[in-house]
């Protein structure tokens, strides 16, 4: 879909926005001063001309504010809740200012029932349409319909990092269709390399490219070439920094008068928020340990009787600021189980190799494996979370060999206290790449709040249920 035909659809999703808005208004309106036999008769519309001035002025408020909020953009990276969220925020302030000017007017006649009404209409209406238009749009993509073709300009590591994320979400209908980079040539991802940065024009018009991503590159004369380029040829562009390979700050986009600029934040937590995140780790974690102490007490003992060794599993683990403190497991595998390690380090199915992680691990008892597929196994952390060692929520606690293994890039995981879930665990756990794992704990570093803990608890529960990428 090319930038063209991404402006013509805007005035259909804006000219459906009316018609619900029209229908949330005067079905109530109607319905409040005529009965069903009424309407085939005589309808009676009393203060017709207030009652449309205030449709007009709600009408150009939705409009309006829905336009700020982009939800008229065609941004398929935006998700169903996100989009129903914005929805109700503009509705709201709608509701706000419509009632302001109906107070302030003195518009004694306007009916409560048709404005409490009308705005919770506004709500199904607006809202349903956009769930119905999403779930068609991801259908279409699902059968090969309304795919966007892609174009990567650069093939470095920021790159691949692209590639990743668009491969782990198909219903957004991004087609990768290859690469353009001066020094690289074959495949990246199995992703073709199919030119230079010369070969710009050539290429886009031969592959029917719609979008186009531009990695930053040294020489800035060239990005602004290619962004002029793709403006003739009405494609969609997007920059990504190459410099933002190694961290994940929060961008905002801003203006000085008329240039726009990107601003990096990362996010420092008042300390206020540090003692209520250990408050709330405490009695949380004391609260689990009495109320699962008949589970933790069975799953001792079925430990116990299915192989020789400890109940409890101890090893150091690296917490905050790089302090190393014991890490507390129910045992799941074999009693020497550390010895057997270095015979099947070749096996190591983690692509970066900086973590030790196998599949059919041949150290797993038959209750380990159990315990890891629900992830029983972890909690005994809960002790480790009431005494302080670590949190609720998370980057998970690396090994000191691992630590040692880390890039410039990876220490950062170190800044705040491991947890026993966190944004990789409801992300894919152990089928994510070690790479992967860290550009999420980046993430939630840089943008943690109390309510994202929440979600991230929330959303532990079914994928611990699941057993997804447990093992």
């Amino acid at each position: 879909m090319t930038k063209v035909s991404r402006k013509k659809i805007q005035p259909v999703y804006i000219a459906m926005d009316m018609f619900l808005v029209a229908m949330a208004f005067f079905v109530p309106y109607v319905f409040k001063y005529n009965s069903i036999h009424n309407l085939f008769i005589s309808i009676n519309l009393p203060n017709a001309t207030e009652y449309c001035f205030i449709f007009a002025l709600e009408v150009i408020f939705v409009v309006s504010s829905f336009r700020y909020k982009r939800l008229y953009s065609t941004d398929r990276g935006l998700t169903i809740p996100k989009e129903i969220k914005r929805v109700f925020v503009c509705v709201l302030y709608t509701g706000v200012v419509v009632g302001s000017v109906i107070f302030f007017a003195h518009y004694l006649f306007f009916s409560r029932f048709v404005f409490i009404v009308n705005i919770i209409l506004l709500v199904l209406l607006l809202g349903g349409w956009r769930i119905i238009k999403r779930l068609i749009l991801r259908k279409l993509i699902r059968e090969g319909f309304h795919n966007i073709n892609i174009l990567i300009v650069g093939a470095g590591n920021v790159s691949e990092l692209i590639v990743e994320e668009i491969k782990q979400r198909p219903h957004l209908g991004f087609n990768i269709v290859g690469f353009l980079d001066d020094t690289q040539k074959g495949y990246i991802d199995g992703k073709p390399v199919l030119g230079k940065l010369s070969d710009f024009v050539n290429v886009t018009r031969k592959y029917f490219i719609d979008d186009v991503i531009i990695t930053m590159l040294p020489e800035r004369k060239i990005i602004a070439e290619l962004i002029e380029q793709t403006g003739k040829m009405q494609l969609g562009v997007m920059v990504v920094p190459e410099y933002l390979e190694g961290s994940l700050p929060v961008v905002d986009v801003n203006r000085i008068g008329v240039v726009p600029v990107l601003t990096y934040n990362t996010r420092k937590p008042h300390p206020s928020e540090a003692v209520s995140k250990r408050a709330f780790d405490f009695f949380v974690s004391l609260a689990l340990i009495v109320l699962l102490s008949p589970l933790l007490f069975i799953i001792a003992i079925l430990i116990k009787f299915n192989s020789a060794g400890p109940v409890f599993f101890s090893s150091r683990r690296v917490g905050m600021k790089g302090i190393n403190f014991n890490f507390y497991k129910f045992r799941s595998m074999v009693k020497n189980a550390d010895e057997l390690k270095d015979k099947l380090l070749e096996q190591n199915e983690v692509r970066d190799k900086v973590m030790f992680k196998i599949k059919k691990d041949p150290r797993v008892t038959k209750i380990g494996r159990f315990m890891r597929k629900y992830s029983f196994d972890e909690l005994p952390q809960l002790f480790n979370v009431l005494i302080g060692n670590m949190s609720l929520v998370g980057p998970r606690p690396p090994l000191p060999d691992e630590v040692e293994k880390y890039g410039h890039n990876h220490i950062d995981r170190l800044s705040i206290k491991p947890g026993i879930t966190g944004l990789s665990q409801i992300k894919g756990r152990s089928d994510l790449s070690f790479s992967r794992w860290v550009r999420w704990d980046l993430w939630y570093i840089n943008n943690w709040s109390f309510g994202l803990d929440l979600k991230i608890l929330w959303e532990t529960i079914p994928v611990v249920l699941k057993g997804k990428g447990a093992y």
